[in-house]
């Protein structure tokens, strides 16, 4: 029985490659982001896999935008299986220059967009007492990354959120799942600086991951190992003299490049 599944943030990267792996299976896909054009070649990706498309062009900061998003899906399909939140911004912050409107611009869209797409579609599952729910957080959740302030505290957020969730809708036979992938060949990562990036993987890879793992309804699932050990198992618990020391060789050593 094909599944009705949503995912936020396809218009390309992970959230088109996680698409194009769902088609295969014959799934109905809802689809959004906030350009059109590269949401249509998604969803002609899609159909080509055998799937069916549903494209949602706007942005998901918008809670009038999410409603009537929600509002279509439920319109065709009744509603939702799985929902897959995958929208996200990274946009660097060095402390000196700090900027709040950055901070802003960042917390809108990685963690008011996930959340209005869980008000939205919540009553349903739970009603249902039925869905899956997966937010798309990061490795740099665990850890405050230097320069990237605003990224990897939203990211924090959205773990900490959907740890809350996860316990508050166990009884409604709700799952929902923590993915925190490292660096994922994309847009987004294609502005850093490769020597910041380490085992990086692609798209395709990443997406038939985290879809494994939602598969197996994993509580919280962090990966590439190589880098999710350092980055969730060892450098939160190091004593924070520690951690900041790294840190700061570690800018230091870029200043000098």
């Amino acid at each position: 029985m094909a599944l009705r599944i949503l995912i936020t943030g396809a218009s390309s990267g992970i959230g088109r490659a996680m698409a194009v792996e769902f088609a295969k299976e014959k799934n109905k896909i809802a689809i959004t982001g906030r350009r059109e054009d590269k949401l249509r070649e998604t969803a002609e990706q899609i159909e080509k896999e055998g799937g069916e498309a549903l494209v949602l062009a706007g942005d998901t900061s918008e809670p009038q935008t999410v409603a009537r998003h929600y509002g279509e899906i439920y319109e065709k399909w009744g509603g939702l299986d799985w929902a897959i939140l995958n929208a996200g911004i990274s946009l660097r912050n060095p402390g000196t220059k700090f900027s709040a409107e950055i901070y802003k611009k960042t917390f809108e869209t990685n963690v008011l967009g996930a959340a209005y797409w869980l008000e939205a579609i919540i009553p349903d599952m739970v009603k249902a007492k039925n869905g899956v729910i997966a937010g798309i957080s990061s490795l740099a959740g665990f850890v405050g990354l230097p320069q990237s302030g605003a990224y990897s505290s939203s990211k924090s957020a959205l773990l900490i959120l959907l740890e809350s969730l996860r316990v508050d809708l166990a009884a409604s036979n709700v799952s929902v799942i923590t993915i925190c992938p490292g660096f994922i060949k994309s847009e987004m990562t294609d502005k850093n600086d490769p020597r910041d990036m380490f085992f990086v993987l692609d798209a395709q890879t990443g997406a038939r991951k985290i879809i494994q793992a939602i598969k197996k309804k994993k509580r919280l699932f962090y990966f590439p190992w190589p880098l999710a050990l350092p980055m969730a198992c060892i450098l939160p618990n190091l004593p924070r003299v520690a951690y900041d020391f790294i840190a700061r060789r570690a800018i230091k050593r870029r200043l000098k490049d």
